[in-house]
């Protein structure tokens, strides 16, 4: 498609349209960005011509953000973030063959993915490789990933899903806070402490309907928004978790955690990896998708 070069900004004006906005004030956005008030103020001008809207208002020796400037302003700044991406991209790719760009849920990538991606580069030696955390899907036109880690169901708009794996959860804490807790069976547990991951509200609840426990007293309890701040908050003691054991092996391994109740229990969804339309027969992404399907649990 070709693009009209009467529509395309230049980069600097939306810098100073983006700070100005910021400070209120074109005369603290000239000072950041090396200018003469002048010069923001004519580049401000400009925008507005080629946009034919008033960005500012002037109020009491500010200027303020006009209501359509309030529309412009986020679209300005992803534009501006996604830019400083791009050009940051290239240059950690600029002297290697081949790089990947890889969407994945955090704690999947801080503590599953990022201490198995030596192997893979072992594999493809030249490679770089850029990760970035998604907690939900995205689109693919907009953010330049050549593919995604995702828990959920098989649904991503534009894109092609392969099943990796499910996701079993077991009951764990640390030790010290196991051995205050007199626990002989799993209902034992509706009276203890637990902790919550925010997204996944029913986990508990479900985890008692199949142990024979009440579900009534599930929800109380000390909520976090990603499994890393709840496996930390079960280290400190804050509480018992439910949690992934693939997430939980150094924990396990040096006596961290431990299992409360070997009783695990699979979770609604599973795991996948998503490949954009247009890059699905990408050798790279092709080969990292055979990697990971022989490492996951």
């Amino acid at each position: 498609m070709k693009l009209s070069r009467r529509l395309i900004p230049d980069v600097t004006t939306l810098q100073a349209f983006e700070c100005a906005a910021r400070h209120g004030s074109f005369t603290q956005a000239a000072h950041e960005l090396n200018l003469t008030q002048s010069a923001v103020s004519r580049q401000i001008k400009d925008l507005e011509e080629q946009l034919g809207v008033l960005l500012f208002e002037r109020v009491r020796q500010r200027v303020v953000l006009s209501e359509d400037g309030r529309r412009f302003l986020p679209e300005v700044r992803k534009l501006l973030h996604q830019t400083e991406e791009t050009m940051l991209r290239a240059m950690a790719s600029a002297s290697s063959e081949h790089s990947l760009s890889i969407a994945t849920l955090p704690t999947f990538g801080s503590r599953w993915l990022t201490p198995r991606i030596p192997a893979f580069l072992a594999q493809h030696p030249g490679t770089i490789v850029n990760i970035a955390s998604r907690s939900a899907p995205f689109d693919f036109d907009e953010e330049n990933f050549d593919l995604a880690i995702h828990y959920g169901q098989p649904v991503w708009a534009r894109a092609a899903c392969s099943y990796l794996c499910s996701e079993v959860i077991l009951p764990a804490a640390s030790p010290e806070l196991l051995e205050s807790w007199n626990l002989s069976e799993p209902k034992d547990l509706e009276a203890a402490p637990l902790l919550h991951l925010a997204t996944r509200p029913k986990l508990w609840a479900q985890w008692f309907e199949l142990n024979g426990g009440a579900s009534d007293t599930a929800y109380r309890g000390h909520r976090f928004d990603q499994f890393a701040m709840v496996i930390e908050s079960a280290v400190a003691g804050l509480g018992f978790a439910l949690l992934p054991r693939y997430l939980i092996e150094q924990e396990l391994a040096s006596g961290r955690l431990a299992v409360v109740f070997d009783r695990p229990m699979e979770t609604q969804n599973s795991y996948y990896l998503v490949l954009p339309e247009g890059k699905l027969e990408n050798p790279l992404s092709q080969a990292f998708r055979a990697w990971i399907a022989k490492e996951v649990p």
